[in-house]
């Protein structure tokens, strides 16, 4: 255990955790008015993050009517691809950037003009897959809609967004991985600035709070432990009905249901990452045969872990 609070430790854990495991961007460079449905296309992977990184603007986007004002080194991301408007001016025409894609793959990062008379707008769009919004406690914590604003802020994050631009703008040979290794970096931190927003209910107000900070610290330290309900409050220094009640009231679920939750989590990552059989996987996941893993994992995310491990599976 090290000297850190408990809520810095499961920040720090939680983004440890926040595997990201892939993306794709591209720029487009409308002119004049224009509207276009930013909502992400039907072949988006489940875990990814929708975003679009203004590099020169000013534009709008409009989610459920509301119409919020993008300017340069404007951030928006979209955790779960909610449906919504990108556009400059009123009354433009309608431009269909995802439609004019070149297929896939890429040799540079593609840039799709749009001339007409009036300023220009220059838009990083694409998404990150970050695996962590399978666990539902972290997909709790995040809003439908992320804005981040870096322009003069003079931080690293700013400099990673001005760097990103640059990347565009000047490719250079071997620039594809580092455009999304910069992009993923930038994820990291709009998460981080994310989990550390006060909020009155979620795992976001649990970790704040000093009995469920321990109680999840000690989770998360020893998945694999045998916990039962007293175990975890005399660990926590606690009664087992406040623990509970503390739980229910900040997280909306039991504490062996947010372990089971946790588990099943942790296999995800081992099915994508390791060649370990799924009955080794089951095991450490707290679960005495296949079959009953297979059950479990399937109510939790649609989809048996065999064949959700051939959709994720990814080289380390």
């Amino acid at each position: 255990m090290t000297d850190l609070p408990e809520t810095a430790q499961l920040l720090s854990q939680a983004l440890r955790r926040i595997r990201i495991s892939g993306s794709l961007q591209y720029c487009f460079m409308p002119q004049g008015d224009w509207t276009t449905d930013a909502t992400p296309a039907p072949w988006r992977p489940k875990d990814a993050i929708g975003f679009h990184i203004v590099a020169a603007g000013p534009c709008w986007v409009d989610l459920h009517g509301r119409r919020t004002i993008l300017e340069t080194g404007d951030i928006a991301a979209f955790p779960f691809g909610t449906p919504h408007m990108l556009g400059a001016g009123e009354g433009g025409r309608l431009i269909d950037p995802g439609g004019d894609l070149p297929a896939q793959p890429w040799p540079a990062t593609p840039t799709l003009h749009y001339p007409a008379p009036g300023p220009q707008v220059r838009i990083l769009c694409g998404y990150v897959q970050c695996q962590a919004t399978g666990f539902a406690p972290f997909r709790a914590a995040l809003p439908e809609f992320i804005h981040l604003r870096t322009a003069g802020q003079n931080d690293w994050l700013s400099g990673t967004i001005a760097q990103i631009v640059t990347e565009v703008d000047q490719p250079q040979p071997g620039g594809g991985p580092i455009l999304e290794r910069l992009t993923e970096l930038a994820f990291l931190e709009i998460l981080r600035r994310q989990f550390q927003t006060p909020a009155p209910k979620g795992w976001l107000a649990a970790i704040l709070d000093p009995t469920l900070s321990r109680a999840l610290l000690a989770l998360h330290d020893a998945p694999t432990r045998d916990w039962s309900l007293p175990a975890l409050a005399q660990a926590t220094g606690t009664s087992r009905s406040a623990l509970t009640a503390r739980f229910t009231g900040l997280l909306g679920t039991s504490p062996m249901r947010y372990l089971r939750d946790w588990r099943l989590y942790l296999a995800t990552e081992a099915l994508a990452s390791t060649p370990d059989p799924i009955i080794t996987i089951a095991t450490g996941a707290g679960y005495g045969t296949e079959a009953a893993f297979t059950r479990a994992f399937t109510r939790q995310f649609g989809t048996p872990p065999a064949e959700w491990r051939k959709t994720r599976s990814r080289p380390e």
